[in-house]
C-alpha cells in the first residue's frame, strides 16, 4: 500500500486536484483523501478509468519515442502533471540526450515537485503557466525553446479541461503558428462516448479543480488543423503504434475507451 504523507502548507487537501486523481490512478501516492474519494467514484463509473490512465501513459511513451527518432530535440509537455514513471525528458534521453524537455503546469504545486525531482540540468526546465493564456505560455517557455527549429507540443490529457470558453482551438492555433515548419502536436483527449454514466463524470471533475469538457471525435479531430495527421491516425491510445512486446494492462475489449489520441506534423 502507498504511503501518504499530510498536505504542505498552502494545498488544499479537501478539493479534489485533477493531477493528483491522475497520479492515483497511476498508481502514485501524491494524492490526498479527496483526491482518492472522487478517483474511486471515477473508477466505479467507469472500472477501466485506471487501465486507460495506463495506456494514455504508455502512448505518451512511444510518441515521445517516435519524435525524438523523428530528429525532434526539443519538447515542450504542456499540462505535465505530477512526476511519475517514465517521464518525458527519460524517454528522450535514452534516444537522444541532447533534447530539450520543457515541462509546463498551472499548477504551482506540481511545479515545486517537478523542479525538485526532474529538473536537474540544463537539458530540463519547469515553467509554470496557463495553456488557456497561450501568449504568455510561450512567452514564459521562449528562454528554453528555439521557435526557429522545429519543436513538439504534447498535450496529453489536458485539452479536456480547457472548456469551450477559453477557446482551445486558438490555444492550440496560437502553439501551432509559434511553431516551425516540420513541428509536431501530441495529443490524447476524453472522448464523449454517450454512456448514460457521462453525467457521473462530469459531476466528478466540476467538483474538482477543473471541470471535463468531453468531445466528439470530430472536434478532437479540429485540434490537428494545419497538421499531417500521422498513421494510423486518431485512436484510442492502445492502437498507436503499439510495440509487439508491450505489456497489456488488463484492458477488458467489451468496454469502450474513453480516451482518444494521435500525432500530427506541421504542414
Amino acid at each position: 500500500m502507498a504511503e501518504h504523507y499530510p498536505a504542505p502548507e498552502g494545498v488544499d487537501p479537501t478539493t479534489p486536484n485533477v493531477a493528483r486523481m491522475y497520479d492515483y490512478f497511476l498508481g502514485g501516492k501524491d494524492n490526498f483523501a479527496a483526491d482518492r474519494e472522487a478517483a474511486d467514484r471515477m473508477i466505479a463509473a467507469f472500472p477501466h478509468t485506471r487501465v486507460e490512465a495506463q495506456e494514455g501513459r504508455a502512448f505518451l511513451g512511444r510518441a515521445v519515442r517516435f519524435l525524438v527518432e523523428s530528429g525532434i530535440r526539443q519538447i515542450v509537455d504542456i499540462g505535465s502533471g505530477l512526476p511519475t514513471q517514465g517521464n518525458v525528458h527519460e524517454i528522450a534521453h535514452r534516444t537522444a540526450p541532447e533534447t530539450r524537455v520543457v515541462y509546463v503546469d498551472y499548477d504551482p504545486i506540481v511545479c515545486v515537485h517537478a523542479r525538485a525531482l526532474m529538473a536537474k540540468s540544463d537539458r530540463v526546465s519547469v515553467v509554470q503557466a496557463d495553456v488557456r493564456d497561450p501568449k504568455a505560455l510561450l512567452s514564459a517557455v521562449d528562454a528554453h525553446i528555439d521557435f526557429d527549429r522545429p519543436v513538439a507540443f504534447l498535450l496529453f490529457a489536458v485539452l479536456h479541461f480547457v472548456g469551450d470558453q477559453a477557446k482551445p482551438y486558438e490555444v492550440v492555433a496560437t502553439l501551432r503558428d509559434a511553431s516551425a515548419p516540420g513541428s509536431y502536436l501530441a495529443v490524447s483527449h476524453a472522448f464523449e462516448t454517450r454512456s448514460p454514466l457521462n453525467p457521473e463524470a462530469l459531476k466528478i471533475y466540476r467538483q474538482a479543480t477543473a471541470a471535463l469538457s468531453l468531445r466528439s471525435r470530430e472536434e478532437i479531430l479540429g485540434f490537428f488543423d494545419g497538421y499531417e495527421l500521422l498513421q494510423p491516425g486518431l485512436v484510442v491510445p492502445r492502437e498507436w503504434r503499439p510495440d509487439a512486446d508491450e505489456p497489456l494492462f488488463d484492458a477488458n475489449p467489451a468496454l469502450p475507451s474513453i480516451g482518444l489520441g494521435g500525432v500530427g506534423r506541421k504542414l
